[in-house]
């Protein structure tokens, strides 16, 4: 037990340092493709259309510009806008210390000369009088930077100068002995924990940089962000997984490579840990960031795109083979994706309303959503596969007329605070909760394929049900699922939920109603759909059986309904047709 806490605690630490130098690159990625594209397309004379006056602002940007936006981001990471300041007064001192593009040494002197600023203003700022405040911070700042600019010029810009120097030394030769292929065992399964964004723009992103600078391109930006082998190992669920896996895997292989979401396929490998082998189993002029093959190809220098396609289709092919194998041979009836998110989603039960009620039990769990006012998706960049799971939720909250905010951040930007439901992935959870022990927390597989968030709907609708209902009331509660309470001149659509009826399926159903519906001259549409994708709009008719009643109630309030005992041959169906306009 002591073991595995320790084996958690460690990869947590480990998550924690790869995000804090990956939050200094991300934020500042757009600057670095910006230079990229003028050393791509105007660079003299090796770019697309050279031009000397363009090409004047290659330099500048790479040595001055990028290291003080990383320096800058840094510190305000440690201590908001004044360790912004600060880190980027120090991190001037190690650019004009060297000659090399100081991306490593703005990544140290940034938060250490914020870090600095914060001790000493934890130090002495509570004993300033009133009205010294203004002198004590801008000379304060001013005096810290001023020795942190000098001390990062003699002693960490010489230090890096010659760490820069022999890491360049050691990846050229890597490459020069063609052993770069073996970097994937360590990159791809430190993608699947969720350590992509560390590894690419930590690490990867400042030393292909430095290498671009001299050579003009850089294989090191290809390599976490390629999407091949993620493609590769979804096109193998296409055609032999199981389950919902194989059904959801075109969909995600299109994400993954075009969209450049490389979070979308680690579920696929943490569902079968073999997998890893397939992963595992060119250059460019700047980060390619999301690692999308639009992306890739945007900033692929102008002799390199035939060796990045090929690169990246020989990733996808050499991982399809493998995972493959591994798929076909697989005898394993197999877990399915849905089925996996509900094992992890019961073993991931926490105090503090973490537990995840599910649809039946909406009714009982809603107090637990009564205080909640906002919803934060959590991932390890802030970016990407958060920003699409929080459009999706948000989608759901517009259908079912829950107006509650739902935002997208990184998880290192989450700030402990009442009222709050925070999302994030399993593997980010423990870093999560320590950042906001007091909001709400759900952890999910994918942040695309979820049933927990039909679940967070539920619950939220509930909630809203039971704050609408009067406090008191003389007239007898109108009874639900009734035909002489629909008012039929506000229906302008018949739906059928697609859900387990004990008397025949909303499929026929359907079916067989449209075509009463056209004899009898009617022109409403009617149409099967599943519960969560319906608009809570008394413009909808649905026609449900006591199965689904419970169920639809939890969820939509304003849609009128009729409850039959059989959806095929239940006397009340020709009713609503004739009183249907």
């Amino acid at each position: 037990m002591n073991q595995a806490k320790s084996s958690s605690s460690l990869k947590v630490k480990v998550q924690k340092f790869g995000t804090a130098l990956s939050g200094m690159i991300m934020p500042n990625i757009g600057a670095i493709i910006a230079w990229g594209l003028v050393a791509a397309i105007f660079m003299s004379p090796n770019g697309w259309f050279p031009n000397k006056n363009i090409n004047n602002l290659i330099q500048p940007m790479l040595h001055y510009l990028l290291p003080l936006l990383i320096g800058y981001t840094g510190g305000r990471m440690v201590h908001d806008e004044r360790g912004a300041v600060a880190g980027a007064i120090g991190t001037l001192g190690v650019i004009v210390g060297t000659t090399q593009p100081m991306f490593l040494g703005a990544m140290i002197m940034g938060p250490l000369s914020a870090w600095l600023l914060k001790k000493l203003d934890n130090q002495f700022q509570s004993k300033i009088k009133s009205g010294f405040e203004m002198i004590y911070n801008n000379f304060s700042l001013g005096i810290l930077g001023m020795i942190c600019a000098i001390f990062a010029y003699f002693i960490i810009g010489p230090v890096m100068d010659w760490g820069s120097h022999w890491a360049s030394v050691g990846v050229n030769a890597i490459i020069n002995a063609h052993l770069l292929p073996l970097a994937n065992i360590v990159i791809e399964p430190a993608k699947v924990l969720f350590l992509n964004n560390a590894i690419g723009n930590g690490i990867l992103v400042p030393l292909g940089i430095q290498q671009a600078a001299e050579a003009g391109k850089s294989v090191l930006f290809l390599m976490e962000s390629n999407p091949g082998p993620g493609l590769g190992i979804l096109i193998a669920f296409m055609l032999f997984g199981k389950g919902s896996s194989k059904s959801s895997a075109p969909g995600a292989a299109i994400i993954e490579f075009f969209g450049g979401i490389h979070e979308i396929y680690f579920p696929y490998i943490l569902m079968k840990p073999s997998l890893i082998i397939a992963a595992i189993g060119g250059g460019l002029k700047a980060a390619a960031s999301p690692g999308s093959i639009f992306a890739i190809l945007l900033v692929s220098a102008k002799d390199a795109y035939f060796g990045n396609i090929v690169g990246v289709l020989g990733a996808a092919i050499v991982s399809f083979v493998i995972a493959a194998i591994i798929l076909k041979n697989d005898k394993s009836e197999g877990t399915d994706l849905a089925t996996k998110q509900k094992e992890m989603q019961a073993m991931k039960a926490e105090s503090k309303g973490q537990t995840m009620p599910t649809e039946e039990s909406a009714n009982e769990s809603v107090k637990s959503y009564s205080d909640i006012n906002k919803v934060i998706f959590a991932c390890d960049a802030g970016m990407g596969s958060s920003a699409m799971g929080a459009s999706l939720l948000r989608d759901k909250f517009k259908k079912a007329g829950i107006n509650i905010p739902v935002t997208n951040t990184a998880v290192r930007n989450l700030k402990d605070e009442n009222g709050l439901l925070v999302i994030t992935q399993e593997e980010l959870a423990d870093r999560a909760l320590q950042k906001s022990p007091n909001a709400m927390h759900v952890s999910v597989g994918n942040f695309l394929n979820s049933p927990k968030y039909d679940a967070i709907v539920a619950n939220f609708k509930a909630l809203t049900q039971v704050s609408d209902k009067p406090t008191a009331s003389n007239q007898p509660a109108k009874s639900v699922g009734k035909l002489e309470n629909i008012d039929f001149a506000k229906v302008k659509e018949v739906d059928f939920i697609r859900h387990d009826q004990h008397l025949g399926t909303a499929t026929m159903a359907t079916s067989l109603f449209n075509d009463a519906m056209k004899k009898a001259g009617k022109k409403i549409p009617v149409k099967a759909i599943r519960i969560n994708e319906l608009e809570d709009d008394p413009k909808h008719l649905v026609i449900i059986t006591p199965a689904v009643k419970k169920t639809l109630a939890t969820r939509y309030s304003d849609v009128q309904v009729v409850v039959v005992d059989d959806l095929l041959k239940d006397k009340k169906l020709g009713e609503i047709i004739s009183k249907l306009n």
